[in-house]
C-alpha cells in the first residue's frame, strides 16, 4: 500500500477550517454562557476518580463557566491555588480535544494524570511515571506534526517535576511511554517491541498531548499512574487507598507546586508557534 491513508493530506503548517474558538463560541450561545476563563492551571483525570472523590468530600464545586459540549469542570485548590479539573477524558482524540479547547479558554498549564499498564517494571504497582516522551502508536498526533518515532515533553517542565519528587515518599520515575489507540490490541509482539525501546509504561493519551502540546506552545506533562500489569496477575488494577485518589492528589500537588513557583506564572504568555493556528 505504500504510505498510510492517515498520513494522507497532512500539513501541519496549515490552518485548520474549524477552531476551538468556533465551536466554544457557539457553545457559549446556545447554552447562554458568558465567556469566562478557565484557572490557569487545569488537571485531566482519565478515570475519574479523583473528580469523584473531590465531589464526594465537598472539596469541588462545578464552573459554570466551561462551555464544552461533552464534559464537565470542577474546581478545587491544590498547593494553594484553585485549579480545574476534568474528569474521564480517555483516549487521545478526546484529550487533545479538550485540550484545545482549555488552551483557547486561557489555560497555561495543564496536567494529565492517566492510569496506565507496566512495560519495563520500575517496581511493583502502583507507582508514577513522570513521562519525558511517548511512543506515537496513535493517530491524533499525526495531524499535528509530521511522521517520528516519539514525541517529546518538555525538559523543563519534567526536570522540574522530577526535582520536586526526589525525596518524596510518594514513588515516581522518569521514562517513556507507549501510547496506544487500541488497548485490547496490546500484542506480545508489541509489547515486546515496547520493552525494547526502554518503555516503562502504556497508555491511551501522551504521544497526542505532548504533539499538540509542542505545536502551540501549551505548557503540558503527562504522568502515568502504573496500576496494572495488563490483567497478567491476580488482584491488578489495585490503585491505594481511595482509589489511588490520595497519592495521585499528593503527587499533582507536588507538581503543580513546583511548576508554578515563579511568582508572575499567571501572567507568561504562551507563545504561539503552530503555523496558521
Amino acid at each position: 500500500m505504500g504510505t498510510p491513508p492517515i498520513l494522507d493530506h497532512k500539513d501541519a503548517s496549515s490552518s485548520s477550517v474549524f477552531t476551538p474558538s468556533a465551536l466554544l463560541r457557539e457553545a457559549r450561545r446556545q447554552k447562554n454562557l458568558a465567556t469566562v476563563q478557565v484557572p490557569p492551571v487545569c488537571l485531566l483525570d482519565p478515570d475519574g476518580d479523583m473528580v469523584r472523590i473531590l465531589r464526594a468530600s465537598g472539596r469541588a464545586r462545578p464552573f459554570a463557566g466551561w462551555p464544552c459540549y461533552h464534559t464537565e469542570m470542577d474546581t478545587f485548590l491544590l498547593a494553594g491555588r484553585e485549579v480545574g479539573i476534568i474528569g474521564r477524558v480517555v483516549g487521545a482524540p478526546f484529550a487533545v480535544l479538550i485540550a484545545e479547547e482549555l488552551r483557547a479558554s486561557g489555560c497555561k498549564l495543564l496536567v494529565s494524570l492517566t492510569s496506565a499498564g507496566q512495560i519495563v517494571p520500575a517496581g511493583r504497582p502502583p507507582y508514577f511515571v513522570i513521562i519525558d516522551r511517548a511512543l506515537r502508536d496513535e493517530g491524533t498526533s499525526y495531524h499535528y506534526a509530521p511522521p517520528s518515532e516519539f514525541a517529546e515533553a518538555d525538559p523543563q517542565l519534567v526536570g522540574v517535576a522530577a526535582g520536586a519528587m526526589s525525596g518524596k515518599k510518594l514513588r515516581a520515575v522518569v521514562g517513556a511511554s507507549w501510547t496506544t489507540d487500541a488497548p485490547f490490541r496490546e500484542t506480545a509482539e508489541a509489547i515486546e517491541a515496547a520493552r525494547g525501546k526502554g518503555v516503562l509504561a502504556v497508555e491511551m493519551e501522551a504521544a497526542a498531548l505532548y504533539t499538540f502540546a509542542r505545536t502551540t506552545g501549551l505548557r503540558l506533562l503527562c504522568v502515568a499512574h502504573v496500576t496494572n500489569t495488563m490483567g497478567q496477575t491476580d488482584e491488578d488494577f489495585e490503585k491505594g487507598e481511595a482509589d489511588g485518589t490520595t497519592e495521585a492528589l499528593a503527587v499533582l500537588a507536588t507538581i503543580v507546586e513546583a511548576l508554578t513557583a515563579h511568582k508572575d506564572y499567571d501572567k507568561i504568555e504562551v507563545k504561539e508557534v503552530r503555523h496558521g493556528g
